[in-house]
C-alpha cells in the first residue's frame, strides 16, 4: 500500500541485512495478527488518540535506560527492550491507519519507512549525492552542515515563515523553553542579559539542576504549577517576538 513518497530519490544499493528485514516483517505480522479479528480485544480497540500516552511513556523509558548509572553499555538489554517498545508504537499507529481508506488519510508502515528514508537521503546530499550538490563528502564543518540542514527543512516546509513555527506546542516545559530560546538566538531575537547578570546563575549542569529543583520546590510549596508556568512564559516570549 505504498503512496509513493519518492523512492526514486533513494540511492540504489543501500541494502538491508536479511536478518533486519526478517525481524521487521515478523513484528509487522504480529501486530497485524493482534489487530485483526480473532486477535487481542484491547489492541483492536486502540486509536491514534488512545495510543499517544503510551508513545510518550515509552520514549521516556528509553531516556531512563540511556541515563541509568553506567550508561547505555551497562544496560544494553534494557535499552533494546525500551527501543523495541517505541518501535512497536510506530508499527501500531501505522496498522491503525492502514484500516482507513487512503482517501480518508490511510497509510501503512511501508509509507512511514519510505517517507523517513527519502527525507534522510534528501537532507544529506553531502553523503548521498556530493557531486550534484557541489560538496565534497566529509569536508563540511558542523556549522555548515547545520546551516544546510536548516535550509533544506525550510525548502520542504515553506509555510513555516515565523521564527517559532514548527516548535511542537506540547513539548515538556523545559524542552519548549530551550527550543524557543534557540530559535530566538538563531533569528537574533534574544535580548541581551540584563547588565551585570551575564555571569550570574549556575555554571554547571549540577548547579543548574539544584537551582531548578529549589525553584520548583518553592513553587510547589506555594501551590504554583511550575510546568504550566514555564510553558506559559515560553509561549509569551515567542508571541512577543514573533512579529519582530
Amino acid at each position: 500500500m505504498s503512496q509513493g513518497h519518492g523512492t526514486d530519490d533513494v540511492p540504489a544499493g543501500l541494502g538491508v541485512p536479511e536478518r533486519t528485514a526478517q525481524r521487521f516483517a515478523e513484528l509487522v505480522a504480529v501486530m497485524d495478527r493482534l489487530r485483526s479479528p480473532g486477535g487481542c480485544a484491547w489492541d483492536g480497540q486502540q486509536t491514534h488518540e488512545s495510543l499517544v500516552r503510551y508513545l510518550v511513556e515509552e520514549a521516556y523509558e528509553v531516556v531512563e535506560a540511556v541515563e541509568a548509572e553506567g550508561g547505555p553499555a551497562a544496560h544494553a538489554s534494557l535499552l533494546v527492550e525500551e527501543l523495541g517498545d517505541v518501535l512497536l508504537q510506530v508499527v501500531f499507529h501505522a496498522r491503525v491507519a492502514q484500516e482507513r481508506p487512503r482517501a480518508e488519510g490511510g497509510f501503512d508502515v511501508a509509507d512511514v519507512l519510505e517517507a523517513i528514508t527519502t527525507k534522510l537521503v534528501r537532507r544529506h546530499p553531502h553523503v548521498f549525492d556530493p557531486g550534484a550538490s557541489g560538496d565534497v563528502a566529509g569536508e563540511q564543518t558542523l556549522d555548515q552542515l547545520h546551516s544546510r540542514w536548516e535550509d533544506l527543512k525550510q525548502a520542504e516546509k515553506p509555510e513555516r515563515t515565523g521564527p517559532f513555527d514548527g516548535i511542537p506546542p506540547h513539548l515538556p516545559a523545559l524542552a519548549l523553553a530551550e527550543k524557543t530560546l534557540a530559535r530566538a538566538r538563531k533569528h537574533d531575537l534574544e535580548p541581551p542579559a540584563p547588565h551585570g547578570q551575564e555571569a550570574a546563575g549556575p555554571h554547571t549542569e549540577e548547579e543548574l539542576g539544584e537551582a531548578l529543583f529549589a525553584l520548583v520546590r518553592t513553587a510547589s510549596s506555594r501551590g504554583l504549577d511550575a510546568e504550566r508556568a514555564l510553558r506559559g512564559a515560553a509561549r509569551a516570549y515567542a508571541a512577543a517576538r514573533d512579529g519582530d
